[in-house]
C-alpha cells in the first residue's frame, strides 16, 4: 500500500508566483542558470543553483554555494515571498502544453515505500548528483523539487480533482516558454480522506523523472532518522514532495542520439552494415518514426528510414527497447560506443528539440543523428516491475514541473 499524504506547504504569494517558479535545476548549465537569475532576480533558480550568487573563482559544489541556498530560501519565507498553508491540505498542478492537458496530485510521498519498492525505479542513479542534492536538502532543510510519479488511473481520485477544478484556481500562469501552470487546492477532510485511502490500496508507484532528487531526498531522510533515533514516522523527514500523475494523461517524447564519427568506417561502409539489421531507405524528408523498430537517421546533408529487421529484436522488457536495439546493434559494435553514460563521442538530444536540432548538430560538425521513437508509459511500467532498468536516456518528458511553486520543509 502507498503512503500518500498531504502537507503544509510554504508557496509564493499568488501575485508573485509566476516570478519565482523556475524550471528544474538539471536543465541549465552554470552560465545558462546566471543568465535566468539575471533576467529575473525573483526566480527560484537562485535557491536551487545558489551558485548563482557567486563567480565563476567558486565551486558550483563549495560549502558556501549550499549554505548560501539555506539563507536565501529563510530569506524568502522570512520576506514574505513565501506564506505557510494553515493545514495539510492536497494541491491539484495542471500544465498545459500545446493544447494538451496534464493534471497532477501534489503531495508527499513515503521514504519506506522508495526503500521497499512500492515506488519503482527504472533508472540508476550517480552517487556525485546525489550527493549535490542531499546537501542542499540539509542546507534548506527543505525540499524544493518535486518529484515526477506516475500511477495507473484511479476513478476516485480523478472525479475529486475534476469536480475541484470547477473551483477557483490558487495559481494560473503562463511561464516564458508558453507553458500554462494552474494549481487548486484540495482542503476538504472527506476528499483528503478518500484520496489516501485510495492510494493506500495501491501497491505501484513509478519515478517517471527525477531519480536523482528522489533518490537525495531519501537518502536525507534516512540521515535525519539517525539522528532522531526516536523518530515516529509522521515527522516530515519521512516523506518527499512529489506531484503524481495518472498514467493516461502522460506524454513521453523521444530522446535522440548524436555520434561524433563513424568509427573509422566511410559513409558507404557503415551504410553497408547498416542492412545486416535494418531496411536502409534514403528519404527527401526529415524522419520522424512512426512505429517501433522504426528509426531515423541523418548523415552528410541525407534523411534514412532505418526498420529493424525480423529476428534482430530480443524478446525480453528492456531489450525490445528501440533504445536497447540502437545501442546492441549500432552504437555499440558498430560504433563503438560500450557504455553511452560516459562516451564523450555521444551525446543526447530531447525530443522537444526537435529534428531540425539534429539537422543543426550534425551540419555543424557531429558525423550522424538518430532520431528515435518514443518509449511508451506501458513500456516504462513494465521494465519497474520487473525490476530491471532502461537503458540510459530512454525517456525524455514534457512538461517539466516548476521548482519553488511547494516547498516541503522537513526539519520542523
Amino acid at each position: 500500500m502507498a503512503a500518500i499524504r498531504c502537507f503544509k506547504a510554504f508557496r509564493p504569494r499568488p501575485d508573485i508566483c509566476d516570478r519565482v517558479a523556475a524550471l528544474p535545476y538539471d536543465v541549465y548549465s552554470r552560465k545558462e542558470a546566471c543568465e535566468e537569475v539575471r533576467r529575473e532576480p525573483m526566480s527560484f533558480l537562485k535557491v536551487d543553483r545558489a551558485e548563482t550568487s557567486f563567480d565563476d573563482s567558486v565551486d558550483t559544489y563549495a560549502p558556501e554555494v549550499y549554505k548560501k541556498a539555506g539563507d536565501l530560501l529563510h530569506e524568502m519565507m522570512e520576506d514574505g515571498t513565501y506564506i505557510e498553508e494553515e493545514k495539510p491540505v492536497y494541491y491539484i498542478y495542471e500544465l498545459i502544453m500545446d493544447g494538451r492537458h496534464q493534471t497532477g496530485l501534489v503531495a508527499c510521498a513515503s521514504i519506506d515505500d522508495y526503500v521497499n519498492g512500492v515506488i519503482k525505479k527504472h533508472e540508476n542513479t550517480r552517487e556525485d548528483k546525489e550527493q549535490d542534492r542531499i546537501r542542499h536538502v540539509e542546507a534548506c532543510g527543505a525540499q524544493t523539487g518535486p518529484i515526477f510519479l506516475a500511477y495507473r488511473s484511479i476513478d476516485i481520485v480523478n472525479q475529486i480533482i475534476d469536480r475541484v477544478k470547477t473551483g477557483e484556481k490558487l495559481y494560473g500562469f503562463t511561464s516564458p516558454d508558453g507553458i500554462t501552470h494552474n494549481v487548486w487546492i484540495i482542503d476538504e477532510a472527506d476528499d483528503i480522506q478518500i484520496i489516501q485511502e485510495a492510494f493506500a490500496g495501491i501497491n505501484e508507484i513509478y519515478i517517471a523523472d527525477g531519480h536523482h532528487r528522489s533518490a537525495s531526498a531519501v537518502k536525507a531522510g534516512l540521515h535525519m532518522r539517525e539522528q532522531h533515533p526516536d523518530y515516529t514516522g509522521e515527522e516530515e523527514f519521512n516523506y518527499f514532495l512529489s506531484v503524481l500523475f495518472p498514467h493516461d494523461q502522460l506524454m513521453i517524447l523521444p530522446y535522440n542520439r548524436v555520434v561524433n564519427d563513424l568509427n573509422g568506417m566511410t559513409d558507404d561502409e557503415f551504410l553497408k552494415k547498416l542492412e545486416d539489421k535494418f531496411e536502409v531507405k534514403a528519404c527527401d524528408a526529415a524522419v520522424s518514426p512512426g512505429k517501433k523498430g522504426s528509426f531515423g537517421m541523418y548523415m552528410d546533408g541525407r534523411w534514412y528510414q532505418l526498420t529493424v529487421k525480423d529476428g534482430v529484436v530480443p524478446e525480453d522488457v528492456v531489450g525490445c527497447l528501440d533504445v536497447s536495439v540502437l545501442q546492441e546493434n549500432v552504437l555499440a559494435p558498430m560504433l563503438g560506443i560500450g557504455d553511452p553514460r560516459t562516451d564523450k563521442r555521444i551525446q543526447f538530444v530531447g525530443g522537444i528539440r526537435g529534428l531540425s536540432e539534429l539537422e543543426r548538430l550534425v551540419d555543424g560538425g557531429k558525423k550522424v543523428a538518430f532520431s528515435m521513437y518514443p518509449t511508451s508509459i506501458t513500456e516504462l511500467f513494465d521494465i519497474a516491475d520487473a525490476g530491471k532498468l532502461m537503458p540510459p536516456k530512454s525517456t525524455w518528458f514534457e512538461p517539466k514541473l516548476r521548482s519553488g511553486i511547494f516547498i516541503h520543509k522537513i526539519n520542523e
